[in-house]
This record gives C-alpha cells, structure tokens and sequence, in this order.
C-alpha cells in the first residue's frame, strides 16, 4: 500500500464524497475512484459503503482510518526528524499522564526549545496504559507515568516528585470535614477510581487487599470530566492532589492515611534510535 494511495483514502473518508475529495486533492473523479478500487483489491476488502450523495466506512474501513492516520502521523514524524547531526531540529513527542511532574518536563522542554529554537514539542494527555500503547506505535518518544507501571520493556528513569493519593470531594460532603481519610471511612461511598492497570492493585493494598468493599460507580482516564461528577454529586473520586485547582471552587482533596504515594518515571522504547533532538533532550533531563 503505497503512501499517496493511503492519503487519497484518508481523504475521501474525511469527505465522504468521492468529488469533494478528487477536487481536494487535485485529482479527476474517475482516477481517484480506480486508485480506491485498487487500494481494495489489494487489502482484499471492502472500504466503503457507496450512497447516492455521501460514501460511509465499513468496519474495515473505520480500522484503516484510525491506523492510516497513526501511519502518516509517524512518517511525518521520522521525516522531521531525519536531520544532519550538527543540525539540533525535529519534533519530540511527549506523552503524560495528569500529574505535576510534568513541569519538570515543562521546564526542561523551555531550556531546549531556548537553546535549540527549531525543535517544536508535542503533547499528548492519557494514562499509563495510553501512553504504553502511543510508545509502542512509534507514535510517542517519551512518556511520563504514574506508578505503579509495568515497565519491563521500556527504559526508563525515575523523576524526583511524588504524587499523594487522596479523596475529591465536595465541600459539602461529610468526608471534607476530616483531615485524612482512612480505609474505613470509603466504606458505601459511592467512588470513580483511575482506569490504570495497576492503580486498583496499589489502592487494593491500601485498603488491606479489600477493594470489593469499595462502591464503585465509575471510572476515568483523565481527572477533569470526573471532577465534573463530583461537583455534582454523583460520588467521590480517588486521584492524586494538584491536578484539579480546589481553590474558590467547591471541592476539597483530602489525603489518605495511612499516606499513599505514587512514583514517577519518564520511560521510552528499549533499544529504539531517537532523533538528536529527543537525545539532547533525554541528556537535559538527566541533568536536571
């Protein structure tokens, strides 16, 4: 399958119309039709559903839009990055999860971006099992996780903070008036937990391997929609502090007791060949 064929896919699935796309990419209606029938004769499936006014995706179409995309967003990426060495140029994916080592990264991204003004960073937000998926993609240079992760097959270094692990709540709810919160007190109170792999693993031992007493109603990947539920009252939400500002609004964090902790590590692909400009960046992080 050849790139250009691929780009020419992509386009009429973001049109929907095989002549809005021909006009797009500067093709006759006739030729981009025969390049799709190919592209299907050669994958030996069927891409689209043909309507009277709008084209939809089959099944196997929707899987070719979604890894299409990661495809050429990787080619893009390699292309940026294949400079001569004495040239410090190129993009660095960055993935991350919510926690406030990321201005460590911040603040070493800025010392980068000064010395080397051609380098361009670019950002990603999920969880661990996210950012795992990104790297092995070739889609992610870096990821910062939350501990506990699996990192068998990663490199990795450790970052200096550490997340605390507590409760959000409203500030109306009885748990805000307390200073801590232990095991006992989450007992019929109605939860969203992380969708991390390992958290319910770490929580779990907290809670003296008893997370079945926990009322679960819900999960999140990222803090903010589920910051959103508990405004509302919909339940509680364990997570680490700092990443939603509890300032003039009307939720609380409360820490849990005994203190539970959470590592950070910043981790990449074993063995993979970066760019000079994620090398420079990796060695800036080092030293920092």
């Amino acid at each position: 399958m050849e790139l250009r064929v691929l780009n020419y896919f992509l386009a009429v699935a973001r049109e929907r119309n095989i002549s809005k796309a021909a006009k797009s990419l500067h093709l006759s209606q006739p030729t981009l039709s025969k390049q799709l029938k190919e592209l299907e004769e050669e994958l030996g499936v069927i891409l689209f559903e043909r309507g009277n006014r709008e084209i939809s995706l089959t099944e196997e179409g929707l899987f070719l839009l979604s890894k299409g995309n990661e495809i050429l967003t990787l080619v893009e990426k390699t292309t940026m990055n294949l400079r001569k060495d004495e040239v410090v140029a190129g993009e660095i994916h960055v993935g991350g999860g919510e926690t406030k080592a990321m201005s460590l990264i911040a603040k070493t991204m800025k010392q980068m971006m000064d010395a080397y003004p051609e380098v361009k960073v670019n950002l990603y937000s999920g969880n661990a099992d996210d950012i795992m998926g990104k790297l092995d993609a070739g889609l992610l240079d870096f990821g910062v996780v939350v501990n506990p992760t699996n990192k068998q097959k990663y490199a990795y270094i450790n970052l200096p903070q550490k997340d605390r692990w507590g409760l959000l709540v409203r500030c109306d709810h009885f748990l805000a008036e307390k200073e801590t919160i232990m095991p006992a007190d989450l007992v019929g109170v109605p939860l969203f937990v992380s969708q991390q792999s390992l958290v319910s693993n770490q929580i779990s031992e907290w809670l003296g391997n008893n997370l079945d007493q926990l009322d679960i109603v819900g999960s999140y990947n990222l803090l903010y929609n589920a910051s959103l539920m508990v405004e509302q009252g919909v339940g509680c939400a364990l997570c680490i502090d700092g990443i939603i500002n509890t300032t003039e609004s009307n939720l609380s964090f409360v820490p849990l007791q005994p203190k539970l902790d959470a590592s950070l590590s910043m981790i990449w692909k074993k063995n993979q060949a970066m760019s000079i400009a994620a090398t420079k960046f990796l060695d800036q992080l080092k030293a920092e």
